[in-house]
């Protein structure tokens, strides 16, 4: 695999996770975009600022589902959330609150062989979500977003096992690119 610029320190499935977005994004987005990474400061975030991309994050320690005045601003001219939204109780009232008029997410897909994602020490470190396409797709247009780029990957790992072997056919992840709805951004204000 070609290094594309990523550091050693990423494993082969991170490395390939990057280069997928970043090829996902090609056209979508330019280095001059105000964008907005809904997180705190991580390694693709990182990535993309050294690559020229003008990235600012959500602070430390937020909780999304409470705290989401940020994303109300005009100033972003798109919003991305990389595995994030699985991560709030609830992501749609911060969905349709987004006021920046592109959208690029990417989410777990629900897995019928695995259970979601839940570290038991670590209360930040849950998914309480695993969705299917529809299912996320529902969501962005019942929140105003029309979803024009989808895609799914595969995430497979060179352990051994059932699951492993099932992760090398089954789509683990979700991305899309969306544009607000005109048709939805009446109800938003």
């Amino acid at each position: 695999m070609k290094n594309n610029g990523f550091s050693s320190r990423y494993s082969t499935t991170h490395k390939k996770r990057f280069q997928r977005t970043f090829d996902f994004m090609e056209g979508l987005i330019s280095t001059p975009d105000k964008i907005f990474d809904l997180g705190p400061v991580n390694p693709f975030s990182k990535l993309m600022i050294d690559k020229g991309y003008n990235v600012q994050n959500t602070s430390e320690n937020i909780d999304l589902d409470f705290d989401y005045d940020m994303v109300k601003s005009n100033e972003f001219d798109i919003v991305i959330a990389f595995e994030i939204l699985e991560h709030l109780v609830s992501p749609f009232p911060l969905l349709r609150s987004i006021k920046a008029p592109k959208l690029i997410a990417s989410v777990p897909l629900k897995l019928w062989f695995a259970n979601a994602y839940w570290k038991e020490n670590d209360p930040f470190d849950r998914h309480y979500h695993e969705f299917e396409p529809r299912q996320f797709d529902m969501l962005l247009n019942k929140a105003g977003w029309e979803i024009h780029k989808s895609e799914k990957w595969i995430s497979s790992s060179n352990k051994i096992g059932i699951r492993p072997l099932l992760r090398k056919f089954t789509p683990r992840y979700y991305i899309v690119y969306c544009e607000r709805n005109n048709t939805q951004t009446k109800h938003n204000k």
